[in-house]
């Protein structure tokens, strides 16, 4: 009898130890983890370095690769398992078009979705921070608004010119849209020239970014997962969950 318990004890043991390296695998890989309390099962995800895009970037950066994070989030869409998103932010910007489709794609579910910026949601970090239907930032972080940038050899400059301000104006429109803050606030900010030595932009702390309407509050992981549970309280009961 003794004999049977061990083997079932060490059977559980080895479960366990099989589960924990498959969420250490998890975020070792996609910086991500769901986690279930008992009542919803949140997935994190962090978005963290620079946002790597149609080139890998160099050894020994941080970096969020969107071919990875784009069928993470269908998963999270569509497994009945998960509840809600909460998305963890400390980036320094990176590739525009995959930041922006990252933004897109978490805009567009249906689930709950709450981002929190840590350290710093910059450049094309901001549409991802507005991103999901509540947003929030400790007052330490910071966010760095500026135009659209290219490095290395242009060719055609009237052309890239136009191309830059069309994609410039596509994120202004969805950052107003997503967020409550003004458009030509928004302009204003971005094109200010006396803030960033090496730029122009602007940079926000917590307060100001959420007293220009950026962000929705100040606040932490635990404000943020309030309202995340909130949100998944209301989706379940069949609620509309507001922006």
């Amino acid at each position: 009898m003794k004999d049977t318990e061990k083997n079932h004890h060490t059977t559980k043991n080895e479960e366990a130890n099989r589960e924990t390296e498959q969420v250490l695998e998890t975020i070792d890989r996609s910086a991500s983890v769901a986690v279930k309390n008992g009542e919803e099962c949140i997935y994190c995800l962090s978005v963290i370095g620079q946002i790597e895009g149609h080139y890998l970037l160099p050894e020994g950066q941080k970096a969020t690769k969107y071919e990875q994070i784009i069928p993470l989030l269908v998963s999270v869409e569509e497994n009945e398992d998960f509840d809600g998103l909460l998305v963890i932010l400390n980036t320094m910007g990176g590739d525009v078009e995959a930041g922006l489709a990252l933004a897109e794609l978490i805009a567009s579910m249906r689930k709950p979705t709450v981002t929190l910026v840590l350290g710093g949601g910059h450049s094309i970090g901001v549409p991802l921070a507005v991103a999901g239907k509540r947003s929030f930032i400790v007052p330490s972080a910071t966010m760095t608004l500026h135009p659209v940038r290219i490095s290395g050899t242009v060719i055609g400059a009237p052309q890239t010119y136009r191309y830059f301000h069309d994609m410039q104006d596509r994120i202004l429109a969805f950052i107003a849209s997503h967020s409550h803050a003004n458009r030509e606030t928004l302009q204003s900010l971005m094109m200010k020239p006396d803030e960033i030595a090496n730029d122009i932009g602007s940079i926000l702390d917590g307060e100001e970014a959420v007293k220009v309407g950026l962000i929705d509050e100040v606040g932490g992981l635990d404000a943020a997962l309030a309202a995340l549970k909130d949100m998944i309280r209301q989706y379940r009961t069949g609620k509309q969950v507001n922006a």
